[in-house]
């Protein structure tokens, strides 16, 4: 045997399977099982885009120190699919374990001397013990669960109150999965060492923690946010979006007298449809919205430039994936940050926000309905499939009863009755935002129609060119405006000061969050400031003011977010270090450590070129 890694509640295990094997339903529960112990995890599902037949993944981060993102290696290997064994093998620390079916010999070669082997001959147990194929493959996922309870000396009556809950009032298949727990337990614990170095203790460090995907929080936001109609296409990894909003709305939106439902949610023919009925419906006062992912973002564009031109309020849920085309449909990117800032032909610009977690996806995604009517423009709700659609620890999400819903500049039938001027592009108080009317507040005044054509500020057709640029000024005053509405960049200054800073957004905030610490451990202070929104608040040119570097850590090939802050705030580009990210799995803190501190020792030798001030 190797030296053994030795760690209680600081553990990754990574389990190799063959998707569409049942094995996602057993490693999960083994996931919630240590949260039932109190101790804090982090699941990553990483599977093909086919439905059966080729590699899957489930990480499970353990953390006593409540680390939810990514840490990188992996210590203890649940090998089960022949197909990758020899990655799955290199990818585990030195000093760590493989646990794998060795019902059939393998050759020396295919193991590490580094690396401490555990054989369980599970396809062997599983034969003996039942008849039915499909029970078999089934069961051996269980089975393999008992084991590693007996292994990592865990809390087995967590795993059987699990089951229990899980086949509830189903006693045939409890006692099954019960049994087939116990005998993966019993034969670990009769032929193997038992406990290896690595421990799971139980504690009380979730707290009032919840464990919820981001897709299911961010369909709920457009519930509370006053979401009606929902028009979408399905598209990896924002389908759940449409599924879990449809959930809500018939446990939420139903009269309770009438049974009637108070929404409207329609699978359209495609994603050009699906914007199309969100703008539609959001002109005649509906508050609607679309989930999608990059490839439906780029049929959306010309509509998403109407909706821009002609200031109509529509909400757009982009659960990011890694492309471009098809690209990789189940991995994860922050890679349409551009696409969405700029989307369309001709000048425009769109409001993104930009959540790290599933409980500021609820927030963003029920503030977006805000923004967007207060506003009167799209407004892009920028998530993730790492956010969308893992199960995250995040804290409670709350709402205040007594919010009211910001309709923005609507002006009534009264006060047109009284006189009251109305220019459907007329700026009358200098925030770029125009009144507008719902179509029917008036039988003759107010705004029936719209156009994508240039017009003045009172909806009157023109390509003169002194309105157009007028109307194209007025939308940057908007704009102006915006900044001071979205939500603002959160700072966290180091303990001792430093020339040096990290701007970051999205779902790398877990993994950076743990990566500041490993180092500041090297003697490194970082100041830190993650942007949650564009247009940028003035908080983000001023916080790289006031740093000689500052390094731009995201998850795409082209620094996106990097070319962004370039171009709306001015800045030298030299000053932005670009940490990039881009293989379509969720970003580490090992890497983010490892690259900043490269960096950092780089910039001690010699400097890339002197700024000019």
């Amino acid at each position: 045997m190797a030296k053994a890694i030795k760690a209680t509640n600081d553990i990754v295990i990574k389990f190799a399977n063959v998707n569409g094997s049942g094995s996602a339903s057993a490693n999960e529960l083994f996931a919630r099982a240590i949260l039932r112990m109190g101790v804090p995890v982090a699941t990553r599902n990483i599977f093909p885009s086919n439905i059966q037949g080729l590699p899957t993944w489930f990480e499970v981060r353990v953390s006593g120190k409540g680390w939810i993102g990514r840490r990188g290696g992996v210590d203890l290997m649940v090998a089960m699919n022949p197909q990758t064994w020899d990655k799955d093998v290199a990818s585990i620390d030195a000093g760590g374990y493989l646990f794998y079916d060795s019902s059939k010999p393998m050759p020396e070669s295919k193991f590490r001397a580094d690396v401490n082997v555990i054989g369980m001959p599970l396809t062997e147990i599983c034969n003996r013990t039942y008849k039915d194929p499909r029970q078999r493959q089934l069961f051996k996922n269980i089975i393999y669960v008992g084991a590693l309870s007996a292994l990592l000396d865990m809390d087995v009556s967590a795993l059987e109150k699990l089951i229990s809950e899980q086949f509830k009032g189903k006693e045939k298949l409890f006692d099954a999965n019960k049994h087939a727990l116990q005998l993966g337990r019993d034969w670990a614990l009769l032929n193997l060492e038992c406990p290896i170095g690595l421990r799971l203790k139980p504690a009380d460090k979730v707290g009032d923690q919840i464990f919820i995907e981001g897709n299911n929080a961010v369909a709920l936001g457009a519930v509370y946010g006053g979401a009606t109609v929902c028009a979408w296409y399905p598209i990896t990894p924002s389908s759940s979006v449409a599924e879990a909003f449809t959930s809500h709305c018939r446990r939420l939106r139903v009269d309770p007298e009438t049974k009637r439902n108070k929404f409207a949610i329609v699978q359209a023919e495609d994603e050009l449809a699906s914007i199309g009925m969100v703008i539609g419906a959001s002109w005649n006062g509906a508050r609607a919205f679309t989930a999608t992912s990059g490839p439906g973002i780029s049929l959306m564009q010309e509509f998403l430039g109407l909706a821009y031109f002609a200031e109509i309020p529509a909400v757009v849920i982009d659960v990011q994936r890694a492309g471009p085309s098809t690209g990789m449909p189940t991995r994860t990117q922050q890679c349409d940050i551009l696409s969405c800032a700029y989307a369309s032909h001709g000048d425009t610009k769109h409001v993104l926000l930009m959540p790290e977690d599933p409980a500021e996806a609820f927030e963003f995604g029920a503030q977006a309905f805000d923004l967007a009517d207060r506003l009167q423009t799209p407004v892009f709700v920028m998530t993730d499939l790492d956010i969308g659609m893992n199960q995250r620890l995040c804290r409670p999400l709350k709402w205040d009863d007594s919010r009211k819903y910001d309709r923005g500049k609507v002006m009534t039938a009264a006060e047109l009755d009284a006189g009251k001027e109305f220019g459907r592009y007329l700026d009358v108080d200098g925030d770029g935002i125009p009144y507008r009317t719902y179509p029917g507040t008036h039988p003759s005044k107010g705004a029936f129609f719209t156009r994508g054509t240039s017009r003045d500020r009172y909806a009157r057709y023109t390509e003169e060119g002194a309105p157009y640029a007028d109307n194209m000024q007025r939308l940057l005053r908007k704009l102006e405006t915006a900044k001071n509405l979205v939500p603002r960049p959160v700072r966290k200054n180091a303990d001792k000061p430093t020339k040096y800073g990290v701007i970051y957004y999205g779902s790398t905030s877990p993994a950076m969050n743990e990566a500041i610490h490993m180092i500041e451990a090297k003697g490194r202070p970082l100041d830190m400031l993650r942007i949650r929104a564009f247009p940028f608040h003035q908080d983000v040119p001023d916080f790289i003011a006031d740093h000689d570097y500052v390094f731009v850590v995201e998850q795409n090939r082209d620094a996106q977010l990097r070319s962004l802050i370039v171009n709306e705030c001015g800045i030298d580009p030299v000053r932005l270090i670009p940490i990039l990210h881009y293989d379509g799995t969720p970003i580490t803190a090992r890497f983010i450590a490892r690259e900043i501190a490269d960096d950092l020792e780089a910039l001690k030798v010699t400097p890339l070129r002197k700024v000019v001030s």
